[in-house]
């Protein structure tokens, strides 16, 4: 599907060109945003309202949580994953009660990011 916006929040570039690499390769047309802090993920989704949010957790200025609280408090139906190698169970849980759709555990694998992510873009 085209017309499609990804925003990918995470302070590491090596992540964002991955994930971004992996995006374009795998879905025609998608526009990806990126960010690497919460608070410049907090604006960029206040202006360009993406179809779907990639974040990590662990992020300098505005922390994933934080941001995820923002994001959710101003939009009810954001669709965002945590992908995050802070794994534990209250990071998950906390990840979930706030509003994420899922959960992802970094290092991250094509096939089961792709079968996440297929149902928002």
């Amino acid at each position: 599907m085209s017309g499609k916006k990804v925003l990918l929040c995470d302070d590491s570039m090596l992540i964002r060109v991955q994930l971004k690499n992996f995006l374009n390769n795998h879905i025609e047309g998608v526009t990806i945003l990126e960010a690497a802090n919460g608070r410049v993920a907090i604006d960029i989704y206040k202006k360009e309202k993406p179809n779907l949010v990639l974040m990590d957790i662990v992020m300098p200025e505005t922390d994933g949580l934080q941001c995820l609280k923002e994001i959710i408090d101003m939009d009810k139906d954001a669709k965002v994953i945590v992908l995050s190698s802070v794994g534990n169970k209250e990071i998950l849980k906390e990840t979930l009660k706030i509003g994420a759709i899922n959960f992802i555990q970094k290092p991250w694998e094509e096939e089961p990011l792709s079968k996440t992510i297929q149902p928002y873009i």
